[in-house]
């Protein structure tokens, strides 16, 4: 079956302002974002990407556009089953407000019964991404063969929830996976497994070095900025 390139948005300027952006829509990459885009087609030169699927938020069509500049044979698809998780009455408040709220604890050591209020649950998000993966490998693999491999750009809470399907991994153990802003995570599918190839591929270390302030213990719900 193929090899899936999961390619998560560049920097939007949700990230950078702190704020839970969900499925509000005029969310924008910043500058930072731009230039991870305009990136893109040279990190994924060598790469002979068959289709391109992208969710339907403005961020992640931003993110494919200059690969779809520089590769002009490709169309792109929308498919609203890896959009953003709808994350509610949530959408558009401040991290830092959220942190205090009783469901944030759930959301972090239990997200497998996290359900936000007025959006959907972390297990529904999961579930849908999954099926559409599995409903592109078969498409895929009809239309380009057995060894195609495919992009697909999306959001890091959909990123870390698909990684977790790949390795078996129970939906509460999905904060411990990490996705930067426009890092590139591949999985191969075959008949009986899939295998986790890449994870977070951002081709620098920036992230790693300690900060100034502190990240904390908890994941960034939604994905977090990324390095400084």
């Amino acid at each position: 079956m193929p090899t899936l390139i999961l390619v998560r948005h560049g920097r939007s300027t949700a990230n950078t302002s702190g704020v839970l952006a969900g499925r509000t829509p005029g969310v924008a990459l910043d500058e930072r974002g731009a230039a991870q885009a305009a990136a893109l087609p040279g990190r994924l030169a060598e790469l002979p990407i068959s289709e391109v699927v992208t969710s339907p938020l403005q961020r992640c069509q931003e993110t494919i556009r200059p690969l779809l500049e520089a590769r002009p044979e490709l169309r792109p698809h929308t498919e609203e089953r890896i959009t953003e998780c709808d994350y509610g009455d949530w959408s558009g408040r401040k991290l830092a407000e959220l942190t205090d709220e009783p469901l944030m604890q759930v959301v972090q050591a239990h997200p497998s019964a996290a359900a936000f209020p007025g959006g959907e649950s972390m297990r529904a998000m999961q579930t849908r991404a999954a099926e559409a993966v599995r409903e592109w490998n078969v498409r895929v693999e009809a239309d380009h063969g057995a060894d195609a491999v495919y992009l697909m750009c999306s959001h890091g809470d959909i990123i870390k929830s698909l990684v977790a399907d790949a390795l078996g991994l129970h939906l509460d153990l999905f904060q411990r996976v990490s996705v930067e802003p426009c890092s590139i995570t591949a999985i191969r599918y075959t008949r009986l497994r899939p295998f986790l190839v890449r994870l977070g591929d951002t081709g620098d270390f920036a992230s790693l070095a300690p900060r100034e302030e502190p990240s904390g213990e908890d994941a960034a719900v939604g994905g977090g900025a990324g390095a400084p």
